[in-house]
């Protein structure tokens, strides 16, 4: 070694000598007296500001933020004193706004003064907690708990090991980071105020959440806050527009919040605190939205009702609420509504999703299995995690968290997740947001997929300048959500005008109505949920025309897709043909399948309906087989639905039919895809 090397050596060891003596010397606990203080006025009017900041947080309702303000007058008089520094550390902390800057007042009061307050254990175990030391955080909640004694070692100890075994969890969780992208979704959705609870349409292209940025630049705060309102954002060439406050009747003079959005955003659920907190429905006609309505009285209770999901049929909500008989705080419930619009006696979700803690924000995804939701209970690691449990054997599954960096030590809450399962929404306090609680998107990342920044999967325009969280961990697969998306607009064939329609979504193979749905009156559009695992009939049905089918046979093996499909409904009309596309046959036979029952029915239903119309039905194949034989087995086809019919009543002289073969193809015979749509059963109105 050197002589430069010794010498250097011996310099940093006086460095940290110098810094140990020079920390010890300052580490003494400043008191606000004469003796420290000779100026009186000084003293004084650290005093006041003491008192004033005391004061305040005496408040029902205090305001930390105003607190601290009179606190860190006195501070910058005296930065010593270890009682100030625990206020200030504590105005900061539960003012929840970037919450890790109370560590260093905290941790200053704690070297001045280790007993300045019975809780300051707690409070530095908190801030290691949330700031992922978690080897510290156990260590100072062992030295709360070690202060407990009776009765306070009673009440508090299982929540002191609680929080233990959270940090263990933590431990755990980091190391299997998830390989997601975390963007905060910009000035054009968030504020400097808080905003959280964001729902989506199944298709991302429609955005609500909730805010408590002020109306007006003149509006005064209620309580140190400003009320909630819904506010909406649409999605437009891969970028969300600003968003716009959504107005009456969805928000009035005091809070409201939203809860829920259907898939296809024809309806949405508010909360308002009437009752102690209930959830209130509300349906969109063109572009207006009905004044919101209660839920009935077997959701809405005299408690609290904190959030709600549409299941993909809308046939079922998800509800939270702390009713009396639950498993804990807030859990998790179910009802069904039948086909006159009522809803059933609400179902506890059972104690695999429930836990004696408290279950919030629940989100069912269109998949029709998969439900996610918050919880300060399960294996979380802080706050309220986000868990995910799916609907297999007719149970729950036991709910996993979604993992790390998506969870946080905070809460985590408000969670939803896109049809395709490629991008999620949630809220969250994290370190640089805009401000407060923000909305944040997460983008999914696969292996092949680390470094696409610009392509299907970058939700956010350039101008948002979004913060990034980059995580990157050993490769994975996407996990493919098995659904598709059916989504288009529904006009009229001739004018092309948008139509009222009602779309029936059947079970083929069970002959079922799943789910009745609507297009919207002012501009057609509709959206379909179709998890994977069934054979589906639709129907679009809509005054004065002829009902429009289309099947989709989707084994459970089909993964994602979106469909975009534009639907020309045919007036009732001489000439017009319409093709029956869930009537079914036996391979080179004429006998009907079972699975073209729903088909047959809603054709029955028509012509029952319109007893002075006449049709032919008629039978086409493609080009495979002899002219003759396909003449034969088409025309038998088309006699099997003649017969079906007048089996149900239809008299004889309304009905005729024909077989065309391979005649009249309507799509070219040199791909299977082509001789598929050729193979068919039509209708053609005769007479009306």
């Amino acid at each position: 070694m050197n002589f430069r090397m010794k010498n250097m050596k011996k310099y940093v060891l006086f460095l940290i000598v110098i810094g140990i003596y020079s920390s010890n010397l300052m580490a003494q606990n400043v008191e606000f007296s004469r003796e420290n203080f000779p100026d009186k006025s000084i003293l004084r009017e650290a005093i006041k500001n003491i008192n004033s900041g005391e004061k305040v947080l005496q408040d029902d309702y205090p305001n930390y933020k105003a607190a601290q303000d009179f606190f860190m007058e006195a501070f910058d008089v005296n930065p010593d004193n270890a009682l100030l520094n625990y206020k200030i550390g504590f105005c900061i902390f539960n003012s929840r706004i970037n919450r890790l800057q109370s560590l260093s007042y905290f941790e200053k009061a704690y070297s001045l003064k280790p007993d300045v307050a019975p809780d300051i254990q707690i409070y530095l175990a908190q801030n290691y907690h949330i700031s992922y030391k978690f080897d510290k955080a156990v260590e100072h909640y062992r030295n709360y708990l070690n202060s407990l004694t009776g009765k306070a070692l009673s009440e508090n100890s299982a929540d002191i090991y609680k929080r233990i075994n959270e940090c263990e969890n933590g431990k755990v969780l980091i190391k299997k980071e998830e390989r997601v992208f975390i963007d905060n979704m910009g000035a054009e959705i968030n504020s400097t105020f808080d905003e959280y609870g964001p729902v989506i349409t199944a298709d991302e292209s429609v955005l609500m959440f909730t805010s408590k940025r002020p109306l007006t630049d003149n509006q005064r705060p209620e309580r140190g806050e400003y009320f909630e309102n819904v506010y909406i954002s649409n999605r437009k060439d891969k970028a969300w527009t600003k968003s716009e406050n959504m107005g009456k009747p969805l928000n009035t003079d005091y809070h409201n919040a939203v809860k829920a959005l259907s898939n296809d955003g024809q309806q949405l659920i508010i909360y308002r605190g009437d009752n102690g907190g209930d959830l209130f429905l509300s349906k969109i006609s063109g572009d207006s939205w009905s004044r919101p309505s209660r839920l009935p009285k077997e959701i809405c209770t005299n408690y609290h009702e904190a959030s709600a999901s549409f299941s993909y049929d809308g046939k079922t909500l998800y509800f939270v609420s702390d009713k009396p008989g639950g498993l804990g705080g807030h859990d998790i419930y179910q009802s069904k509504v039948d086909d006159r619009g009522r809803w059933s006696e609400p179902v506890n979700l059972s104690s695999v999703v429930n836990t004696p803690y408290e279950e919030i924000s629940v989100f069912a995804h269109p998949d029709g299995k998969s439900l996610y939701f918050s919880s300060n209970g399960h294996d979380n690691i802080g706050g309220y995690d986000i868990f995910k449990s799916t609907f297999e054997n007719d149970a729950w599954t036991k709910p996993v968290n979604v993992g790390y960096p998506i969870n946080t030590t905070e809460d985590d809450v408000f969670f939803v997740i896109s049809a395709s399962g490629r991008r999620a929404y949630y809220s969250s306090a994290k370190e640089g947001g805009v401000g407060g609680q923000d909305v944040y998107v997460i983008t999914f990342l696969g292996a092949e997929k680390i470094f696409v920044m610009n392509g299907e999967d970058n939700l956010l325009a350039n101008k948002i300048n979004p913060i990034r969280e980059k995580f990157i961990a050993p490769a994975v697969e996407i996990e493919e959500t098995s659904l598709t998306l059916l989504k288009g607009i529904i006009v009229d064939e001739k004018t092309r005008n948008p139509i009222l329609a009602t779309i029936e979504l059947y079970d083929n193979e069970k002959n079922e109505l799943l789910a009745s749905f609507q297009s919207n009156s002012a501009t057609g559009r509709y959206l379909v949920s179709l998890p994977s695992g069934k054979n589906y009939g639709i129907a679009v049905k809509a005054d004065k025309y002829l009902f429009h089918s289309e099947n989709f046979i989707l084994p459970d093996s089909a993964k994602y897709q979106e469909i975009e499909k534009e639907i020309a409904l045919k007036k009732m009309e001489v000439g017009q043909r319409i093709v029956l596309r869930n009537i079914f046959f036996d391979f080179n036979k004429s006998s009907l399948r079972d699975e073209s029952t729903t088909e047959l029915e809603n054709l029955l239903a028509l012509l029952k309906e319109n007893t002075k119309m006449k049709i032919e039905i008629s039978g086409h194949t493609d080009n495979v087989g002899s002219v003759q034989y396909n003449k034969k087995l088409s025309e038998s086809r088309a006699q099997s639905v003649v017969n079906y019919l007048k089996a149900k009543g239809i008299s004889a002289d309304r009905l005729s039919y024909a077989g065309f073969g391979f005649d009249d193809p309507i799509a070219p015979n040199d791909t299977e895809e082509g001789r598929q749509l050729n193979r068919r059963t039509e209708f053609k109105v005769l007479q009306n």
